[in-house]
């Protein structure tokens, strides 16, 4: 009797790199074109709501409560809009300079990173707890018992970060060859 004994080689298991290339369907680029464009449009909501609060460009915010002419971002709201279980801790920091500066950094980073689809992990995380908190402050939310568009955006945030949305119409394949996001990948 004799035994055959077969060697796996790299070459038995799959083609050489190189030799084949993966093939986009039209359904896979309409979909990272879809994830991009959601991905500009929720970088332009927080980067509007920012400018708005900085500047007072009247759509929500006048020019005479204008962050850069005075005002706080997060007293008017916070006082007077927050409701339900965590009210008191919302008014408790409402026009706390901290808070400010922390909801408008916050703002402005998240916009940018997310027009520019760099630093999408990191944008999500931080818009995701902004997004979530903002929830808190109106619980109950006014159209629906639970859910409202903070939940929402806060999921498509994270549906963002986990498709790597940054990569079409935007600078992410760049930044992730940056040395340091590259040492640190959480910073994708």
């Amino acid at each position: 009797m004799t035994a055959t004994v077969e060697r796996i080689t790299a070459n038995t298991i799959a083609p050489a790199a190189g030799t084949t290339r993966d093939v986009e369907t039209i359904g896979q680029k309409a979909t990272r074109y879809v994830f991009a464009g959601l991905r500009i449009a929720l970088g332009w909501t927080f980067l509007w709501a920012f400018l708005d609060k900085m500047f007072g460009l009247g759509h929500e915010t006048a020019a005479k409560n204008a962050w850069i002419n005075g005002g706080s971002p997060t007293k008017g709201f916070l006082t007077f809009g927050a409701a339900g279980p965590f009210q008191g801790l919302y008014q408790d920091i409402a026009g706390a300079a901290w808070a400010d500066w922390l909801f408008m950094v916050g703002l402005a980073g998240i916009g940018v990173a997310l027009l520019l689809g760099v630093g999408t992990r990191v944008a999500a995380v931080a818009g995701g707890i902004l997004l979530v908190m903002m929830w808190t402050a109106v619980l109950p939310p006014e159209n629906n018992p639970v859910m409202d568009d903070h939940l929402i955006y806060a999921g498509l945030l994270a549906g963002l970060a986990l498709v790597g949305a940054g990569n079409t119409l935007g600078l992410g394949r760049a930044w992730a060859k940056l040395p340091i996001v590259q040492r640190l990948p959480w910073l994708k």
